[in-house]
């Protein structure tokens, strides 16, 4: 995908969804973070089911602290992983606590060493709650960066190195946030609805589906 090319998919993508926001619920920035950690192999709903309550109880590291391991996995008992993720939850409130005041500290190398927190969850708070120019490569993401041709990789990381390098300014902060919901809604993994992307004549992804329920892919 050209240059221009780029910047008219993005400004297609800004111009539907001027301003673009994560599906996940929360309410302050810790919370985000809680949310992201514990949305790994989940998906955003079944998380939101889950936290609703919970966030109107904890809203800070130490409340999380205090609710405690057992407290937490009778909250978020209905995701994937829940055991694990319960354990990382508590252990990186901990360290809230103890090494950045109850803080979540808005710097990335900070937030990766935390338990539970990898670059993909680190890009996300730092570009919801920080505004970092920050590139969070989940599996819509990944997908839509190969199939359509703007960001080529074999890893999440390449293809995020690809959008730091080629996303245009004005589209740096939301670009993730069209990416992943143009992967979820539109360009999705089974059977792209090609029919009704706003972005089609800029794809490189040859196969499209251009008719509504049509299985076969039609050139």
């Amino acid at each position: 995908m050209k240059k221009d090319q780029i910047f008219e998919f993005f400004r297609r993508l800004a111009e539907l969804n001027p301003s673009p926001e994560t599906e996940l619920e929360f309410g302050n920035t810790y919370q985000l973070l809680v949310a992201v950690v514990l949305s790994a192999q989940a998906t955003d709903v079944g998380v939101n089911k889950a936290t609703r309550a919970l966030f109107r109880d904890v809203k800070t590291p130490q409340q999380m602290v205090d609710l405690g391991e057992e407290g937490l996995k009778e909250h978020i008992k209905t995701i994937g992983l829940f055991n694990s993720k319960a354990r990382n939850v508590i252990l990186l409130s901990q360290i809230l606590v103890d090494r950045y005041g109850g803080q979540v500290p808005a710097d990335r190398d900070a937030l990766v060493e935390l338990p539970g927190v990898g670059r993909k969850t680190a890009n996300v708070v730092m570009n919801c709650a920080f505004g970092a120019e920050t590139f969070a490569v989940d599996t819509h993401i990944f997908r839509v960066g190969n199939r359509t041709g703007l960001a080529k990789g074999k890893t999440p990381l390449a293809v995020e190195k690809q959008l730091e390098k080629k996303v245009p300014g004005p589209f740096r902060v939301g670009a993730h946030h069209w990416l992943i919901l143009h992967g979820r809604y539109i360009c999705k993994a089974r059977t792209p609805e090609c029919w009704r992307c706003p972005v089609v004549d800029l794809c490189g992804y040859k196969p499209k589906i251009m008719e509504k329920g049509v299985g076969k892919k039609a050139s």
